[in-house]
């Protein structure tokens, strides 16, 4: 072999554009070496493989979940207990009564009057007054109606009752005295004046009527109707000890802040039991609040104090703050309470801090560029279909067909886009649609407005291709009409349908981001590179907290510049002429 014919033989198999090398590269292999020669187009590339691995491997290998929300414990201070000075009445019913809400107003009206009854719900009840601002809510029941006719008197007993002998006496001695009672056998008995006719009634028991407040020394202690009533009576009265229930009590009281200690006397021992006054003491969180704790408080508000040191259950003292507003007081404390850690600055737990719901940002960046991503792909691949077969036969049939589509085309095109998309996402938040739902139906309104422009493009080259000789070749061989469309046609515009999808992928996710930036595309939980940003919704956080909304931002635009770099590559590629 001589030396020229292997100089020949070398340079053959190394020189890219001699003719022989490229009539051995198929047409896919040409695109592909083009595609690879362009340096911006291999970065897209790249670009978009890093996007890939970060969105749908990154999420799979992320420590969080997407919607995980972190918490941290801080010292916060909270509010503890509420104090008022009581000036309205408290009610507290008899066991197994209810004094309604309507007749409370009713109540007040005859008060103010000092009226000894009213009605209210076609009920009388009557009025007695105990005490200052101390008073007794009872109603009547009728015992016997008494007809006197020339000093004769006739008893007839209610449904249910019976009258006595005694009862008639003691019934004729009270008229006699003109008392407007009488007592028998412990039962106080009313007599009611009704026209000709008298009414004996017993009362029975419904409310208490007073402005003092009771507290019970121990959370077991349950202070009933009948020891409310004797204590308040032995405020009014003044008197040391009392019975009721079988119990003998006792009082302390202080005169000049009209509060009172009441004891339960057993034997020669004595057990504090309640606190009567005016002083409107409760829990925040219904927690049981000691005796010794509120006369703490009430210390506290008499000495004008801003705050007081008081121990909690464990012995360790507590400071307390108390704020006031007119006759109202909050008390407050530092409380260990568990927050959502929000908005919290990067660090090695969080790369990228967490944001307003207090989830790790760069994990929900991962699936926020797979919602993206996915949303992309899917529109482009339901657009293309469809403008495929409708630009397909516009272009082949022609005539009134494709007058027809083409018209369609035209009024698609006039709707106005974002106006649609805003009635739609209100109607879906006026609906509450299911986020997940919404997903599939944002892709499917974009999609619906988005593939006239395939079908436009695949419709003129279309109108091209048909003339051509492989087309008349297939009529004469009597392909069928679809085989002819989408096995012949259509294969020679996928160079352009993939440019096009290429770079329709970028649009698609921009107006996804501005969607969901406004509101009306992808919803919470769910994350997508647009609801991230949507969270910096004032300048506060905009300005303090760079990390929340700059990193999505970037990931949107680095994402369409790598599909828009990807794009040109492959029409200079299927076209070189295009980059002459």
């Amino acid at each position: 072999m001589s030396k020229d014919y292997e100089n020949t033989k070398t340079s053959t198999s190394l020189a890219l554009d001699d003719e022989q090398r490229v009539k051995v590269l198929s047409p896919g292999m040409l695109v592909a070496k083009r595609f690879f020669r362009n340096r911006l187009a291999v970065v897209g590339l790249v670009i978009l493989a890093s996007m890939f691995v970060f969105s749908f491997i990154g999420g799979l290998l992320a420590p969080y979940g997407e919607t995980q929300v972190f918490k941290v414990y801080e010292s916060v201070e909270k509010d503890y207990a509420g104090v008022s000075i009581n000036n309205d009445y408290q009610y507290f019913d008899a066991e197994g009564e209810t004094f309604p809400s309507v007749a409370r107003a009713q109540l007040i009206l005859a008060i103010n009057k000092e009226k000894e009854s009213f009605e209210s719900g076609g009920v009388t009840y009557s009025l007695v007054k105990e005490g200052e601002d101390f008073y007794r809510v009872i109603q009547f029941q009728e015992v016997a109606t008494v007809v006197s006719l020339k000093g004769i008197n006739r008893f007839t007993a209610a449904q249910g009752e019976t009258v006595s002998k005694e009862m008639e006496e003691a019934y004729l001695a009270a008229s006699d005295a003109g008392e407007k009672s009488f007592e028998l056998n412990g039962i106080t008995y009313y007599i009611n004046q009704k026209g000709k006719n008298t009414s004996i009634a017993k009362p029975k028991e419904i409310s208490i009527v007073s402005k003092m407040i009771f507290n019970a020394y121990s959370p077991d202690t349950e202070l009933d109707y009948s020891f409310r009533f004797a204590a308040q009576k032995a405020m009014n009265d003044k008197e040391t000890f009392f019975e009721v229930n079988g119990a003998t009590y006792e009082m302390e009281l202080d005169e000049e802040d009209n509060t009172a200690v009441f004891y339960l006397v057993e034997g020669n021992t004595k057990t504090e039991y309640a606190l009567v006054s005016n002083v409107s003491i409760s829990a925040v969180d219904n927690e049981f609040l000691t005796i010794d704790f509120k006369e703490a408080i009430i210390k506290a508000i008499d000495n004008g104090d801003k705050g007081f040191v008081y121990p909690d259950k464990d012995g360790v003292d507590v400071e307390y703050k108390i704020n006031r507003k007119n006759n109202q007081f909050t008390v407050r404390r530092h409380t260990e309470t568990e927050l959502i850690n929000v908005y919290e600055a990067p660090s090695k737990k969080h790369l990228l801090g967490t944001d307003g719901n207090g989830m790790d940002i760069f994990t929900r960046l991962m699936y926020g560029g797979r919602i993206s991503l996915i949303i992309g792909f899917v529109v482009v691949i339901i657009e293309t279909i469809i403008g495929v077969i409708l630009g397909g036969m516009a272009g082949y049939f022609g005539g009134w067909v494709d007058n027809l589509i083409m018209r369609v085309v035209d009024i698609v095109y006039c709707i106005p886009s974002m106006p649609l998309y805003i009635i739609l996402g209100s109607v879906m938040d006026f609906l509450k649609i299911d986020p997940q739902l919404r997903i599939f139906m944002l892709m499917i309104i974009l999609a619906l407005l988005g593939w006239p422009g395939i079908a436009r493009m695949v419709r003129g080259q279309i109108l091209s291709l048909r003339e051509q000789e492989f087309m008349t070749a297939t009529e004469a061989l009597g392909i069928r009409v679809s085989r002819r469309i989408f096995r012949h046609l259509v294969p020679n515009v996928i160079p352009q349908l993939t440019v096009i999808g290429t770079m329709s992928l970028g649009s698609i996710i921009l107006t996804e981001a501005t969607l969901s930036y406004l509101g009306l595309g992808v919803k919470f939980p769910f994350a997508s590179w647009g609801n991230i940003i949507n969270a910096v919704n004032n300048i506060y956080v905009m300005t303090n907290y760079w990390f929340v909304w700059i990193p999505a931002g970037l990931l949107i635009l680095v994402t369409v510049l790598g599909f828009n770099f990807v794009g040109d590559g492959l029409r200079d590629a299927f076209d070189p002429k295009m980059k002459r």
